[in-house]
């Protein structure tokens, strides 16, 4: 009896032994989400354009003669009426003589005009001198008070050339190289400027865009799917750094250019140290439009299939994977801005996207988000939306 005993325990410990092993229950998979929230994104557009003085004369003569002398540092910022050249006056100064002198002299023609036609019409009148006499004495005195306003006109237009021998100049800004020296002949029709004058605070940025593009971003606003963005305009110029004042939009042009299809846009900066030269390559950032609901999904959160199509997953109520096809129209920093499939609220699993599928359970994690979006450019390298 003792011996079977053993033999018993060994029977009962091999049929525990060859029991099998319940499985291990598996838990949900943790996923990192996001959830979307709806914000105003202002859509940036970035063109490229060249600087252009605000205001530009080329300096002219306007009489002719020698140049006397040069009255101004190249490159010096000069004000309107500050004169520049000195034309030899001699010739111009006994023009203003003689035209004075022929004033003098028709005015006192004048006096001996008047004195006549006072007396004829006295005699006349006593019938001491016939009508015709008269008459003419009277005609006599008007043609010389014209006498003396066409001399008047004369000596003003001497005087006028005068001063024209002293060339001013005509608006206010920096100067450029004088194409001539003291002893240079110059003439009133000649095709050469003397220099050229440019304002350069403020100045102009002209930009160019895409007539498709101006279309299509006026069609969307006048959709009401965007809102007009502000006038403000960032340049960054041609070494890569970025101006540090602000710009503004000024208007577009009215035509489209028919070699190149586009429109351009000017944009008015301050330029008060001088930074800006006109010619000067530049590219411009502009807010053309706002989106006022925009949904930003970080790009990690949007897979594609091989033709292209996006897709995302997103966590319900009860934590079930839901599969959304999903459109997107352009990149904002590391989001893609989304124009259907998601909307404000949705939980999308930025992490850990691989390990699940539509209709899985799993335990989302919130996952913080970068830094908002809404004031990251929305850009395109030469166009609008």
């Amino acid at each position: 009896m003792n011996a079977r005993i053993p033999l018993l325990l060994t029977c009962v410990a091999l049929a525990a032994c060859s029991q099998p092993t319940p499985p291990a229950v598996r838990g949900p998979t943790e996923v990192g989400v996001v959830t979307l929230k709806s914000q105003a994104v202002p859509l940036q557009t970035e063109l490229t354009g060249r600087t252009t003085a605000s205001l530009s004369s080329e300096v002219r003569p306007q009489v002719a003669g020698l140049i006397k002398s040069r009255l101004f540092v190249e490159g010096s910022q000069v004000k309107a009426g500050q004169v520049l050249y000195e034309i030899d006056p001699a010739t111009y100064k006994a023009a203003v003589d003689q035209a004075a002198a022929t004033l003098q002299n028709a005015e006192v023609a004048v006096s001996s005009a008047q004195l006549k036609d006072k007396r004829y019409a006295e005699l006349v009148a006593i019938q001491g001198v016939s009508k015709q006499d008269a008459d003419d004495a009277h005609v006599a005195y008007q043609q010389a008070l014209a006498q003396v306003a066409e001399q008047k006109a004369a000596l003003a237009t001497a005087r006028i050339n005068l001063d024209y021998t002293q060339i001013r100049a005509p608006i206010s800004g920096r100067i450029g190289i004088s194409s001539v020296t003291p002893g240079t002949l110059v003439t009133a029709a000649q095709t050469t400027a003397l220099s050229t004058i440019r304002a350069l605070d403020p100045i102009f940025v002209d930009l160019t865009q895409s007539s498709v593009d101006m279309l299509q971003l006026r069609r969307s606003l006048a959709e009401g799917g965007l809102h007009a963005g502000s006038t403000e305009v960032s340049l960054t110029l041609e070494d890569g750094s970025v101006y540090p004042l602000k710009g503004r939009m000024k208007f577009s042009e009215v035509a489209v250019d028919t070699a190149t299809g586009t429109v351009t846009l000017r944009a008015e900066f301050s330029n008060p140290n001088g930074t800006l030269l006109p010619g000067m390559y530049v590219r411009a950032r502009i807010d053309q439009a706002v989106v006022p609901q925009a949904i930003l999904a970080p790009q990690q959160g949007i897979t594609r299939d091989p033709t292209g199509n996006a897709t995302a997953l997103v966590v319900d109520a009860t934590n079930h994977v839901l599969s959304r096809p999903t459109t997107t129209s352009r990149a904002i920093g590391d989001k893609w801005l989304v124009s259907s499939g998601l909307a404000s609220g949705d939980r999308l699993i930025v992490q850990g996207v691989s390990k699940v599928r539509a209709g899985d359970v799993v335990k989302p994690v919130d996952v913080a988000a970068s830094a908002p979006a809404a004031t990251a450019a929305a850009s395109t390298q030469a166009g609008g939306l």
